[in-house]
């Protein structure tokens, strides 16, 4: 079947690179790709606001704007167009914090031919745009990629019944980020947006893939963690103080996370709500982790 050519923006500071990635693809005929190229963040930028692109080729070391930031920028302006981040190392590190912060793929530039980067590109567009049918059933966040209010209460009170005919525990914890405003007011909402999505990280390190982790809105989180006693909450507790530990201890960041948390539990109560649940836990709001 024929498929219509690509159209990408290609975001790289080296011309060289550039007119050697354009050699490497040949014709458009050939690799199924139309390239316009632009050397600075400012001008993609510009170019985006236009429309009409499929994907973004980025690379994060321009004049203009260095590291994860011109990634944050971009996705940020344009968060309809997948983008796929290119680099000249093969920093592991780098590549994990890109994709979970939203980017479609990680390539090395040195290993860029027609044929992997055609198939990269569209696999990213088609990931892209399943993200984005998820999002519009409007039960996703999509800056943490966790649950929202939405999807916390419709998923939640399901994992209540289910956890109730299986005579099982459930624990809710709720989280708020304190001195957030502090973050947005000083150093700006984009790293602002960064802490958000690093709490979310570390509620996804901390808890099973089965658990509802979610970003109620704003500053404030929950969990909600099934079959958890006494003794493996105490468990939980410590995995997310340790969790938060590690980052405020080594992290990059000009910032810590200060962190308040409530926890509530039910057993054997039919008649507790998830709302009761909220509500006891945000009472209990007396576990902080600060600059640990």
């Amino acid at each position: 079947m024929h498929q219509r050519p690509l159209k990408v923006l290609l975001v790289v500071s080296d011309p060289e690179f550039s007119q050697e990635l354009r050699g490497r693809l040949g014709s458009v005929r050939e690799s199924g790709i139309v390239l316009e190229t632009t050397g600075e963040l400012a001008s993609a930028l510009a170019r985006l606001a236009h429309g009409g692109f499929d994907a973004v080729l980025l690379d994060l070391e321009l004049p203009d704007s260095q590291g994860m930031v011109t990634f944050e920028r971009t996705r940020a302006f344009a968060p309809d167009v997948p983008v796929v981040v290119l680099s000249d190392e093969a920093d592991e590190e780098l590549a994990v914090a890109v994709v979970q912060g939203g980017a479609q793929d990680f390539l090395l530039k040195s290993e860029l031919q027609a044929g992997l980067l055609t198939r990269a590109l569209r696999y990213a567009i088609e990931r892209h745009r399943l993200l984005s049918a998820l999002r519009s059933l409007s039960l996703i966040d999509d800056l943490t990629g966790l649950y929202n209010r939405r999807g916390f209460r419709d998923l939640g009170e399901q994992y209540l019944k289910l956890a109730r005919r299986a005579a099982r525990g459930v624990t809710l914890v709720y989280l708020d980020l304190d001195r957030f405003k502090t973050i947005n007011d000083t150093l700006g909402h984009h790293v602002g947006d960064r802490a958000l999505r690093k709490v979310a990280d570390i509620l996804r390190t901390s808890f099973r893939r089965s658990d509802i982790l979610a970003r109620l809105g704003g500053d404030e989180f929950a969990v909600l963690a099934l079959e958890s006693s006494e003794e493996s909450a105490d468990l939980l507790i410590e995995r997310l103080r340790e969790g938060f530990r590690e980052f405020n201890a080594g992290s990059p960041e000009p910032y810590q996370l200060n962190v308040s948390v409530g926890m509530a539990q039910v057993s054997d109560d039919m008649r507790v709500t998830l709302d009761d649940l909220l509500e006891a836990a945000d009472h209990r709001l007396a576990i902080v982790f600060a600059g640990l």
